[in-house]
Parts: C-alpha cells; structure tokens; sequence
C-alpha cells in the first residue's frame, strides 16, 4: 500500500464515522425533543428528511474507506447496485431538501405585501407531501444505475465499461446515455435553480430589512430577530451544499469523458459528495441551541 491510498483511507474513514456521529446525534437530538414535547419549527421536518439522507449517503464511505486500504477489495453484484443506487438517492433527497428549505424560508420572510404571502398558509401543510414525492422522483429518477451497476467480477467480460474502486459501471448505448443525462442535468438544474433564487431572495430581504432597522432600531421585534437567525443558518447551509455539490459534479462530470479509470478523480469525487452530509450536522448543531442544549446539557 503506497502512502497516497493510505491518505485516502484515513480520510475517508475519519470523514464517515464523523459524519455518521455527527448525524446520529442530531437524529437522536429531533427524537428527544418530539418525546420531550418541544414545539417543532415548521422546518425541523425537512431537515430530518435531510439528516436521513445524508446519513445514506455516508454509507457509501464504509466500501471506498476498505477499498483504499486493501487493493483486492471488491463488491458482489448485488452490494454494488444497492450502494450506488441508494448513495445517489441519498444525494438527490439531500439537493431536494435543501432547496426546499431554502424555499420555505423565502415564503416565510416574505413581506406580507408580497405575491408569496399568499403561501405562508399552505406552505406548512405541504412539506411533508412534498418531502414524499421528493423522494419517489428520486428513487424513480436513479433507477437505471439498478440495470447498469455490476460488480468487477462481471464487469471484466464487458466492454465500454467503467471501473470503481470496488464496483464497475456499464455504459449504457448513446441514445440512452443522451436520455438519461438530460433528466439528470434537468434535475439539478431546477432544485439548484430553486436554491439559488431562494437563496438570493432572502438576501435581498435581509440587506432591505438590515437598511430600515438602521433607522428604527426598537421596532426590531423578537419574531423578527429569529427569523433572521434563522436565514442566515439556512444561506449557511445552502452556501456550503452548493460548494461541495458542484466540485462533486465537476469531478463525476470529467470521470465521465475519460476513456479508462482515473483512481484520483474518482476518489476526489467521492470525497466532495461526502463531504456535506458529514459536516451538515455539525451546522445544525451548533446553530439549533434548543435541541442541542436538551440533549447535551453540560456542554451548552
């Protein structure tokens, strides 16, 4: 083992089970406040649908972290369609949701003059249907990685194939390729499309609000001052959703056009994709006092 895989290893070990801890106690944490009878935020519901799928995604850690460090390491055949269907699902549920979080929290700020005002209302009965189609499109969207996932064993007898580390892909006929990368490009185009105009919405509320207040500094309710909180947490998120989701993408984009296998993209790659779900957590942690406060009363 050359010192580059075993750098590789450590860090996607570290990365997983910090990430996986980080998750598991902000789970444990929304647990104990349902039981504890703590009055939910209209947007607790979202960010669990998120932690869920972050956790999913880190799964995906276990086979690389073991793949790093032992070179004969490989998958079975249907362990390979499994971790890399559920991993993209999991990464799809996780753009989805936090579009929608960025979106809530848009309709919610909104002036009550505003077109948005109208869906403040309806805008709470409909996170949790549209957290359940989120996740049907999702697991529809990825279905053709179950049909073209194989494990090296298979794969080795193919041609136009691409090797993982531990799985191996087929390459689907043009047409299909051509079909399917316009669904997944349309895919993330829209939800980041959505982020990014939520996002830059609330901006502009909150650079309007900020010009105001400059002027009467008391009116500044307490309503007022969460929902500022609020936003800004949620730009934080999204901010760094965004960052570590396009150098993702950048990476599988260019492993995508090379002829044979490039070890380091493909484990760059996997490393940016991990890295969200496993410091996500740790922002909602630190900015969620209420729930980290019931959990860990000594340290808050």
């Amino acid at each position: 083992m050359n010192s580059r895989d075993l750098a590789m290893g450590i860090f996607f070990m570290s990365q997983t089970v910090l990430g996986m801890l980080g998750n598991s106690a902000l789970l444990c944490c929304f647990i104990i406040a349902d039981f504890s009878g703590i009055r939910a935020k209209p947007t607790d519901l979202i960010l669990k649908h998120l932690t869920w799928a972050n956790s999913i995604v880190l799964f995906k850690g276990i086979p690389e972290t073991i793949a790093a460090f032992s070179q004969t390491y490989y998958v079975d055949y249907v362990s390979c369609k499994l971790v890399l269907y559920f991993n993209r699902v999991g990464r799809g549920v996780s753009l989805v949701s936090t579009s929608l979080l960025s979106a809530f929290q848009a309709i919610t700020i909104s002036p009550s003059h505003s077109t948005w005002a109208q869906l403040k209302v309806r805008a709470h009965s409909i996170i949790g249907p549209s957290l359940g189609l989120c996740w049907a499109l999702q697991l529809l969207i990825y279905a053709f990685i179950l049909v073209y996932t194989t494990d090296i064993k298979n794969g080795r007898n193919v041609t136009g194939i691409i090797f993982l580390e531990y799985c191996a892909f087929v390459k689907p006929q043009r047409t299909i390729h051509t079909l399917t990368l316009i669904l997944l490009t349309s895919n993330d185009v829209m939800f980041l499309g959505l982020m990014m105009w939520s996002s830059g919405y609330m901006v502009f509320i909150l650079l309007k609000h900020k010009q105001s207040v400059q002027h009467i500094h008391r009116s500044l309710s307490i309503r007022s001052m969460a929902e500022t909180r609020a936003t800004q947490r949620i730009l934080t998120i999204v901010s760094s959703f965004v960052l570590f989701y396009v150098m993702s993408i950048v990476f599988t984009a260019y492993l995508s056009v090379l002829e044979g296998t490039n070890k380091w993209v493909s484990n760059a790659g996997a490393a940016m994709a991990a890295c969200f779900p496993a410091f996500c957590p740790f922002l909602l942690l630190r900015h969620y006092s209420s729930i980290f406060s019931l959990c860990f009363p000594s340290s808050y």
